[in-house]
Order: structure tokens, then C-alpha cells, then sequence
């Protein structure tokens, strides 16, 4: 069991996801060769620019620790609004309707333990694997077309007034802006905590959603379970550090990130001598390599939700 300890480096533990690709890509233009999600960095100049952040970010992991120990939890079924906006220059990067439900259907299947590879799930592991029981319902699509060829990490596609989209209600309601981020980034969440006005997740287009026009090996919809993650508060499973600490009980302490989809048993070489959970959503994995959220990230991720936490305001 892992011991839970709060400090300043903890809350700088965010998304930095880069996955080094061995495996062929499809042949879809300026496809990324390596997971890079681009949210650490992102809450680094946060941090900069809005001091109290920490501050914010250290009441909401006492809080959350507080409504795990206590069992003040959520009770019941979450229905979380999402509207998605898309930022499109050209017709590949305008994604169809479709493909913006398929990732809505990826997050159902995968917070609910629907998704077929969860059978997949090692019997070392079984006991604590998860229905998380939050559903996503897609409300809006929001369109708009640009000159821009890339937005980057600056929440710049989150501001109307510099060719972007305002987020809708994000105080009720999950905010996700498909467009080209650049850098080979994949997309970055923001953690409860940070501004309203840019709170939500980004993905660039052509990961967003599981069908032909998402690039392999991240073409299941994933990085949107990876990245939502991060938005309901969960750390990466190795706690961006050699044998760091996630802030979860029953997730194995990780060496470091996992790439591509190893092979079950994969022994840690942090002591004592354990196997690591690679399929976790919140390693680097390929999509197909991932496929299980754990108990105690589900009791991390519902305690947004409890009267006085920090997503209380999407109510039950």
C-alpha cells in the first residue's frame, strides 16, 4: 500500500506523456510518432502566472483525501455535459459528427467497464479493477473555421476573441476543443483548480475518437480516457518521478512510463519485487495497451463531486 503524502511537487505532477512509437503509423498527414501530452508544462506557466494555484490545487488533495478516509463520497450515477468544439482549417481536421460520438462512447464504455478489452484485465489485478460509473453526454458541437495551422498549449483555441472558442458553462459542464495542437502533442487536460475560462481537455483532431481517420497506434480514443482522467484530478500511475507516488492505494508503484504494450508480467524494478498495472488509462500505453481504471481512483475521482468539492457544481 502506498502511503499518501501531499506536497508542492505533487501538484506539479501532471501530463507530460511522451511514448516512443515503434510500431508503423497509417499513412494520415503529420501523424504524431510519440505520445506527448503537453499539461505539466501547461500547469508550469500556470503556476507562473497565478501563484495561488498551488494553494487552490493543495485544498482540493486535502479535500479529496479527507472525502476518501471519511467515505464522503458520491452516491449514485454522474452525468457529466460535454459540449465538443472543433477549430478547423482544413475538411480532415473538421471531424465529422461521428467521430465526436465515437469518443463520447469510448469514455461510456471505458468509465463504466463496458469496454471489451476489459476481460483482458490480469487476475493479480481483477480484485481492484473499476466501474468508475460516470457518464458522458454530448450535448453541443461548436464549429468554426480558422487560418491557424496549429494552436499549441497557451489555451489560445479556448478564447474567442483570439480566433478560438469560449468554453460553454465550465462550471457544469466538460469543455473539449478538438483542433491541430502542433509539437507532437497528442492533448493536455487542466486539473480542477485553474481558471474556469480555460478548464477542460484539448485533442488534437486527429486522435480524437475511434474511427479510420485516428492514427494508430492512438486511434481508439484513449488519449481522450488519459486525458479526462487527468481532468477528474488522477496523477499518472508512476507519479511523474522514478518510483513516485500516484496518490492511489492500489495502483502499483511505476519505475517510470510504459510505451507501446508490454507484456503481462511486467516486473518493476522499484522494490519490493512487484508486477506493474501497464494497462492503467493513466500510463503512456498504446491505446490497445490500455484498458482499467482502479478502485482507488474511482473513490479520487468521485470525491470531485461531493457538496464542497471542486466539481460539485455538475451535480448527481
Amino acid at each position: 500500500m502506498k502511503k499518501i503524502i501531499l506536497s508542492a511537487a505533487a501538484f506539479m505532477m501532471v501530463l507530460s506523456c511522451q511514448n516512443d512509437q515503434t510500431e508503423p503509423t497509417t499513412s494520415v498527414t503529420n501523424a504524431i510518432s510519440k505520445r506527448d501530452c503537453a499539461s505539466q508544462d501547461v500547469l508550469a506557466e500556470q503556476m507562473k502566472a497565478d501563484p495561488s494555484l498551488a494553494l487552490r490545487m493543495n485544498q482540493i488533495e486535502a479535500f479529496t483525501q479527507k472525502a476518501m478516509l471519511t467515505n464522503r463520497l458520491v452516491n449514485g450515477k454522474i452525468v457529466i455535459p460535454v459540449v465538443v468544439n472543433v477549430l478547423y482549417r482544413t475538411a480532415a481536421e473538421n471531424i465529422t459528427d461521428a467521430q465526436i460520438q465515437s469518443q463520447i462512447d469510448v469514455l461510456n464504455a471505458d468509465f463504466n467497464a463496458t469496454n471489451s478489452d476489459f476481460n483482458s484485465i490480469p487476475s493479480e489485478f481483477a480484485g481492484v479493477a473499476a466501474n468508475v460509473g460516470i457518464t458522458f453526454e454530448l450535448i453541443e458541437i461548436i464549429r468554426k473555421s480558422t487560418k491557424k495551422s496549429s494552436w499549441g498549449t497557451r489555451d489560445v483555441m479556448k478564447n474567442g476573441k483570439r480566433g478560438g472558442i469560449d468554453a460553454t458553462d465550465p462550471t457544469s459542464t466538460l469543455n473539449m476543443w478538438a483542433c491541430t495542437i502542433g509539437g507532437g502533442i497528442l492533448g493536455y487536460a487542466q486539473f480542477p483548480g485553474g481558471s474556469n475560462a480555460t478548464d477542460g481537455v484539448v485533442i488534437d483532431s486527429q486522435y480524437f475518437g475511434k474511427s479510420a481517420a485516428a492514427s494508430y497506434p492512438y486511434n481508439l480514443g484513449r488519449t481522450g480516457s488519459h486525458e479526462v482522467g487527468h481532468w477528474m484530478n488522477l496523477r499518472h500511475i508512476w507519479g511523474d518521478a522514478s518510483c513516485g507516488n500516484d496518490l492511489v492505494s492500489d495502483t502499483p508503484v511505476h519505475k517510470t512510463s510504459n510505451y507501446g504494450v508490454p507484456t503481462y508480467p511486467y516486473e518493476s524494478t522499484c522494490l519490493p519485487a512487484h508486477n506493474e498495472m501497464t494497462m492503467n488509462y493513466m500510463d503512456y500505453t498504446d491505446d490497445r495497451g490500455m484498458y482499467m481504471f482502479t478502485n482507488g481512483q474511482k473513490s479520487r475521482m468521485s470525491a470531485l463531486f461531493v457538496s464542497g468539492g471542486a466539481r460539485s457544481g455538475f451535480g448527481i
